[in-house]
């Protein structure tokens, strides 16, 4: 770099991180080049949008870093500077209006990502943010450039920093597929190994229950694992579980191994005293599914679960309303890391600064999925990837300038 130029500054990985990454470093007048992998940018973030795009979440400052778990305390620093309230001012000045959900979750007012990141892009090609497309990181030379198979074939390009936002190993057919942990390892990074995280976990179904209920929905469902108890809905697949209600304890799920087993409520807002009251009726005729249907409305999947995992049911109706109550689910393990949403692992935080410099490759920064961190879906993940590639791109420019 001469005296009389900009800093050149390469950012890898057009996701949210690093498009975050790009405008700080713009901002503050950097030459900013932008490579990524795929055809386009952003692409998970755009798969994770289609059900409508969950941006962040409103509730309590308190209880939003606690969803960062063990690193809680290092997230509340940054989300203090650029957390949930930060994200929808963010996206109010790119024009996306946004309001609030019934459970909490920020929505843009059209659900759609695709909008938000079309003006994003705008205005980051107004500030000068060159993207390239199509431009698959391959390491460093022995010159210190780095390497990129591009269309045309291989190429070196110099730059004063780098900022590496390449996401995590899950979801790989959209570019985040970890294989940049070798290259890291062999530069002295330290490194945790990759777990799925927001994951679903394998059961061993009866050929009879997988058959008649994979795909079906189980909702208003109590869920728990030893002392946490939340209330929502999961889905039985062909393999086993997944959905919100299994995400949410997915680590501690998948943190206690092979065999663990969740408690499920079937009738979360009835008592035990209430569902053996009703169940005591007497049932003259009728089957014991139709007794179920009519005295307490158990049917459909939910009755299926109950006849899966906690046959031969007792006849006692207090001892039938505790399993109802309290039936075990237990899971073989989780779903294969590429079919999670997002992954545990990676970069370690003893490995970075404060700034999220590679302590081992001065000038190389880091951010998004691609550290050791995870939170539940809910809009967690996505601010943790916004603030952490702001302050990378924050923390660039401080070392260049400094």
């Amino acid at each position: 770099m001469s005296a009389s130029s900009s800093p050149s500054v390469i950012v890898v990985g057009a996701g949210p991180a690093g498009l975050m990454a790009a405008e700080q470093l713009a901002l503050a007048g950097m030459g900013v080049d932008v490579y990524d992998a795929m055809a386009t940018p952003a692409r998970k973030f755009l798969r994770a949008g289609i059900g409508g795009l969950n941006l962040t979440h409103s509730e309590p400052f308190e209880r939003f870093v606690s969803r960062y778990g063990a690193e809680a305390e290092r997230f509340a620093r940054w989300l203090a500077e650029f957390g949930p309230e930060q994200q929808r001012t963010w996206a109010a000045e790119l024009g996306i209006d946004t309001f609030v959900g019934s459970s909490g979750r920020v929505f843009p007012t059209d659900f759609k990502a695709a909008p938000l990141l079309r003006a994003w892009l705008r205005r980051l090609g107004a500030q000068g943010v060159r993207l390239h497309a199509r431009h698959r990181w391959l390491g460093w030379n022995g010159d210190g450039t780095l390497r990129f198979a591009a269309p045309t074939g291989e190429i070196a390009r110099p730059a004063d920093a780098v900022v590496l936002a390449l996401g995590g190993a899950s979801w790989p057919q959209l570019g985040s597929d970890g294989a940049w942990a070798g290259m890291l390892a062999a530069r002295g990074v330290a490194l945790a190994p990759f777990k799925p995280a927001n994951c679903g976990f394998d059961v061993a179904w009866s050929d009879h229950f997988r058959q008649r209920f994979a795909g079906q929905p189980v909702k208003s469902v109590g869920i728990g694992l030893g002392e946490r108890r939340l209330k929502g809905e999961f889905v039985v697949t062909e393999h086993g579980i997944e959905g919100s209600a299994v995400y949410a304890l997915s680590a501690p799920l998948r943190d206690a191994g092979p065999g663990a087993a969740l408690v499920l409520d079937l009738k979360p807002d009835w008592s035990a005293e209430k569902l053996a009251a009703a169940l005591a009726k007497p049932r003259g005729s009728r089957s014991l599914a139709n007794h179920l249907e009519r005295t307490i409305g158990l049917k459909g999947v939910a009755a299926g679960l109950l006849r899966e995992l906690a046959a031969p049911l007792p006849d006692a109706p207090a001892a039938l309303a505790a399993r109802i109550k309290a039936l075990p689910l237990r899971v073989l393990g989780p779903r294969p890391l590429a079919e999670a949403i997002s992954a545990a692992g990676g970069i370690r935080f003893d490995a970075v600064t404060d700034g999220l410099m590679l302590t081992a490759i001065p000038g190389t920064f880091v951010a998004g999925e691609m550290l050791d961190w995870e939170a539940p879906t809910g809009g967690y993940l996505l601010t943790g990837c916004f603030t952490t590639g702001r302050l990378a791109g924050r923390s660039a420019v401080g070392w260049l300038k400094g």
